[in-house]
């Protein structure tokens, strides 16, 4: 019925509407925070604004084509308004800030919540097995990998071993050829490798949340 066919289009862009805007906001509030914390960088708007606001408004359109469930959509903004700031840091100055990465573990905790108490119980043990594995690389061979990239693997083992356990090891996999790959592109041997872990992460958790596996 076209009258069905007009009332879903408008269903829809109201919900991107409404996941554009509040993105956009909090891509104001990255953009300001990011200036004011201590090892942060100034970043020009609209960056952070449109950023985030693309990246809530792909989120808020994958859910409402019913690709993604609704129970991992907070794991999914939160990791876009997270990345963004991070990764704008790290591809800028080649460091993450402890007041990005530190209470950011807390918080990709309490984003699977709605995934159930069991799934609370695997993204705590996932933010210590990651933070332990990249730390012991971290201290194996320093220049590879920095502590404020151990920081940021335990925020992101949390929702990693939500999905599963070999979750993990793809994401990290994932970022090593991220990295190398940019390494090439550039023709450096050092580059920052948050904004790869993040990537990394991202395609495994979009990729698990749409049905592509985990039983979460």
């Amino acid at each position: 019925m076209p009258g069905a066919g007009v009332a879903g289009a408008g269903a829809v862009a109201a919900v991107l509407l409404g996941a554009a805007l509040p993105g956009a906001a909090a891509g104001a509030a990255a953009r300001v925070l990011l200036g004011r914390m201590a090892r942060g960088t100034r970043v020009r708007a609209p960056v952070c604004e449109v950023a985030v606001a693309a990246l809530w408004t792909a989120v808020a359109g994958a859910w409402a084509a019913g690709v993604l469930p609704g129970r991992w959509v907070p794991v999914l903004l939160g990791l876009a308004w997270f990345g963004t700031a991070a990764g704008l840091v790290d591809v800028r100055h080649r460091r993450l800030p402890d007041a990005l990465t530190l209470p950011a573990v807390p918080a990709a905790v309490g984003l699977v919540t709605p995934l159930g108490a069991d799934a609370v119980g695997r993204a705590v043990l996932g933010v210590l097995v990651a933070a332990a594995v990249h730390a012991a690389v971290h201290l194996a061979v320093p220049g590879a990998l920095g502590a404020g990239d151990v920081k940021l693997a335990a925020s992101l083992g949390a929702p990693l071993a939500v999905v599963s356990w070999p979750a993990l090891v793809l994401a990290a996999v994932l970022a090593s050829a991220l990295t190398t790959a940019a390494a090439l592109a550039r023709r450096r041997d050092a580059v920052p490798h948050g904004p790869s872990m993040l990537l990394g992460s991202a395609v495994v958790l979009v990729a698990a949340a749409a049905g592509a596996g985990g039983p979460w």
